[in-house]
């Protein structure tokens, strides 16, 4: 079985096949996106406390250890 390769672009949104192309309702489409630029950048959300008010109950504690291990 042959796959088309049908060109089109985004505009408002929508994508806009170049060739005057009529698709039965319910066909499979797959979208290939031709330039790296296209893609989304990846966004890293930082971490929040469920409840603010227990932010110290997260306080770093530090505890010093002797480098001699008794031996």
């Amino acid at each position: 079985m042959i796959n088309p390769t049908i060109e089109g672009i985004v505009e408002n949104g929508q994508i806009r096949l170049l060739e005057n192309v009529q698709l039965p309702e319910n066909t499979r489409v797959y979208v290939v996106l031709a330039e790296a630029e296209a893609s989304r950048p990846a966004h890293v959300y930082s971490p929040r406390l469920a409840h603010p008010e227990q932010a110290g109950d997260f306080v770093k504690q530090i505890f010093e250890v002797s480098t001699d291990a008794g031996v």
